[in-house]
């Protein structure tokens, strides 16, 4: 795993896959709770997301899973929206995303990988308790990008 800082939607423009944190939960429209950070930023930039990602959690359940149509990975961080990041659901995402990563179907599309400090943002979580976990699970083809967004949005 490597560490840079910047902003991750550059790393998306430039043709990189993105990891969003998301959280398990599905509104009553059948659309995944994606209401802030860099989740609310994908949702807008891509409002079919939150759909899609709503009904593979009610056909499958929640994990880590990688959209070709969108270039995005989802990266479960939060058993709800309400609550703080959970490490050890943190590193559960972990481990799928090597999985997802390391799949044959999809290997030919990944190229770097760039993945925000997870569940260190709205998730609560302090950097120092998270690192240990992604450092044991992801290689140089992963990118942590120290990505500061507005904190302050709804």
């Amino acid at each position: 795993m490597r560490e840079d800082q910047g902003d991750i939607w550059e790393a998306y423009n430039s043709g990189c896959w993105i990891v969003i944190p998301t959280n398990k939960c599905v509104k009553k429209n059948g659309e995944a709770v994606m209401g802030r950070g860099l989740a609310l930023q994908a949702k807008q930039r891509f409002p079919c997301l939150p759909l899609d990602l709503g009904q593979a959690i009610k056909d499958v359940g929640a994990y880590v899973y990688a959209f070709m149509r969108y270039r995005l990975i989802v990266f479960p961080v939060k058993n709800d929206w309400r609550a703080n990041a959970d490490l050890k659901l943190i590193e559960e995402s972990c481990k799928q995303l090597l999985t997802v990563v390391n799949d044959d179907i999809h290997h030919a599309f990944f190229g770097p990988v760039y993945i925000p400090r997870v569940g260190c943002g709205y998730g609560q979580l302090d950097w120092k308790d998270v690192k240990p976990i992604l450092e044991k699970y992801l290689d140089d083809r992963f990118i942590v990008i120290d990505y500061h967004y507005d904190l302050g949005e709804s």
